[in-house]
């Protein structure tokens, strides 16, 4: 299975705020750190926030913060929520429904079965284990204080 980009920036913002909790975080400091633009940034970071993930504030001294305890946080919830549900009908790879063995093959439960088998592995994993005494990330995600 693979992820998307929009599942991998959802789950590095969510890390940036878990390890720079209690402070607001911006766009602009996940962007520089992440790699990646702030317009792509803007829209995981509005879906998160719709979803209850994190709170998101406006204004001059606005940014982001987690919405929720990290341990609440399920990996596997945030995967299917941002790659959305396995198809139901035909295979991965017949996006324009043209195969003809849609009525006979079983592949496609067997894909269906593989992707929640996918998710399922990663429903014990919350975003607390991934960032709690994880020294290696935070040296990483955390501001460098003589940078300023």
């Amino acid at each position: 299975m693979r992820m998307t980009k929009r599942t991998n920036l959802a789950i590095r913002v969510l890390m940036f705020c878990a390890v720079n909790k209690g402070r607001l975080v911006t766009k602009t400091e996940i962007s520089n750190i992440c790699h990646t633009s702030e317009n792509h940034l803007a829209q995981v970071i509005n879906e998160l926030g719709h979803m209850g993930y994190l709170n998101t504030h406006r204004g001059r001294n606005g940014g982001v913060e987690l919405g929720m305890a990290t341990d609440d946080i399920q990996i596997g919830e945030i995967f299917r929520r941002m790659e959305g549900p396995a198809p139901e009908e035909g295979c991965f790879a017949d996006t324009d429904k043209s195969c003809p063995l849609v009525e006979a093959c079983r592949l496609k439960d067997a894909l269906q079965n593989a992707a929640e088998a996918f998710f399922a592995s990663l429903d014990d994993l919350t975003l607390g284990s991934l960032v709690c005494n994880n020294k290696a990330l935070q040296k990483i995600l955390l501001p460098d204080p003589c940078a300023s």
